[in-house]
């Protein structure tokens, strides 16, 4: 069994803001897969995909708790965590950037933050969807609780759609080559902070 978690914050107030990215990618693979979301086992809410034996899971506690429905999750299913794909926003990267990882540290992001402390471990595999655009940064922590704005929206799908593909050849041919063929940038682009080699 393998499971694929989309981080954000639950309720209509926080759904398409950019913090709620990891959610939106999880969504879009469920469209794509057509399937529907159910109640889980724990503070979390589920898509069961029986015949490639995984599952989409999003928690349903606020962000800076996520770690408590993951280890749910984790337990319920029986999953180790080389088989658990954590899926969120990136301050440090621009939009239209994907960074598939095999583990690393949280990086500021809380929720990550969270889910390693109830783990008690960073060596799992996530992708990271960048959200930094010209629009001010700073506080990072009123940034993310905003919109998209929507002249951004057509590079938002675009990501979208790059992920879902990219969370597919995951599934099939595993992270090292992944990561050569969608870790990818915008052109003319500033990626890098310092910090993504250890991420």
């Amino acid at each position: 069994m393998r499971l694929i978690i989309g981080l954000g914050n639950p309720g209509s107030r926080y759904a398409r803001t950019r913090h709620n990215f990891g959610y939106r990618a999880l969504e879009s693979l469920a469209h794509a897969w057509s399937l529907a979301f159910v109640p889980g086992k724990g503070d979390y809410i589920m898509a069961v995909r029986e015949s490639e034996d995984l599952a989409l899971v999003k928690p349903t506690a606020f962000m800076n708790e996520s770690g408590l429905p993951v280890k749910e999750a984790l337990a319920h299913f029986h999953v180790t965590l080389p088989d658990m794909l954590v899926i969120f926003d990136d301050i440090d990267l621009p939009l239209g950037s994907l960074r598939f990882r095999p583990r690393g540290g949280a990086g500021g992001h809380q929720g990550m933050a969270s889910i390693i402390y109830h783990l008690g471990s960073e060596d799992f595999p996530r992708l990271r969807l960048g959200i930094a655009t010209d629009a001010p940064l700073r506080p990072s922590e009123e940034y993310v609780l905003e919109p998209f704005r929507s002249r951004d929206e057509p590079q938002v799908a675009q990501v979208l759609e790059q992920a879902v593909d990219g969370i597919e050849y995951y599934l099939e041919q595993g992270i090292e080559r992944t990561m050569t063929r969608f870790n990818t940038r915008p052109a003319g682009t500033e990626i890098e902070t310092g910090k993504d080699n250890n991420r």
